[in-house]
């Protein structure tokens, strides 16, 4: 008897940690210089679904952001860019006109080591999905590229 009251009482915890994961992220490093990289954060995306610019307005969806993890022997260069076919469309849900990519994305960063050194890049992206029916809290999630 105890035993069934703890699994009733542990069932709505085990059904809310299953949150619903639309996105796959991929985290890579390309050298394309002596000490330069590109840093990859790939984002795949259940068909259905989007995630939004890093230039969506206020008022609307969360718009992705990246955060680096300050490291001494690295310098970040510019800005984060977007690689993918960007879409633009009035969201009535929202009532502002949201930049949002489906499929896939990758934001691509451009950092310099400072010394000759194995280091990692590191740090968070915070982004929202949403569909044509609901759309997902926002979550992060950490990532750790290697720079050989």
């Amino acid at each position: 008897m105890r035993l069934f009251l703890l699994a009733l009482l542990l069932t709505p915890i085990i059904t809310l940690s299953q949150v619903k994961s639309s996105v796959k992220w991929a985290f890579t490093a390309k050298k394309i210089s002596a000490g330069v990289y590109e840093v990859h954060l790939a984002a795949t995306i259940e068909a259905g679904w989007h995630t939004y610019s890093q230039t969506t307005p206020d008022g609307g969806p969360v718009p992705t952001s990246v955060k680096f993890t300050a490291n001494p022997l690295i310098m970040i260069n510019g800005t984060v860019k977007e690689i993918g076919k960007l879409e633009q469309k009035h969201e009535p849900i929202f009532g502002v006109d949201v930049k949002q990519y489906s499929n896939k994305v990758d934001f691509v960063q451009n950092v310099k080591l400072k010394a000759h050194a194995k280091t990692s890049v590191t740090g968070e992206i915070n982004f929202m999905v949403c569909n044509d029916r609901e759309c997902l809290p926002p979550s992060t999630v950490n990532f750790s590229v290697s720079l050989n």
